[in-house]
């Protein structure tokens, strides 16, 4: 079922978490490259004082312990979402907090 789910993410090309339970680490924002039999192929970018690297590594299908994806975010605080002129009354998100927004 892992190998299913990993081909999936590597088609749909989303920045995935994954940890690695062999090293007990996390590789964060990493894209599923390639997928062939029980390796996979992982890029992902870190931050090492004032410069970026960028990796690709190969990892075993079983040395993968948990695989996380964002589905959203939402800014936190007293802002009003942004809405596309668009989209339909229905589906628009309304301020729960109408008089806390000073206009």
């Amino acid at each position: 079922m892992l190998h299913r789910k990993i081909y999936q993410l590597c088609s749909d090309g989303h920045e995935v978490w994954i940890f690695l339970r062999d090293q007990q680490r996390w590789l964060e924002r990493a894209r599923i490259v390639d997928l062939e039999g029980d390796t996979v192929t992982l890029r992902y970018e870190t931050d090492e004082e004032d410069e970026t690297c960028a990796w690709e590594e190969m990892v075993r299908l079983e040395s993968i312990g948990a695989v996380t994806r964002k589905l959203a975010s939402v800014p936190r605080g007293n802002t009003d979402p942004l809405v596309s002129e668009d989209c339909p009354e229905a589906e628009r998100l309304h301020n729960p907090y109408p008089e806390s927004n000073p206009d």
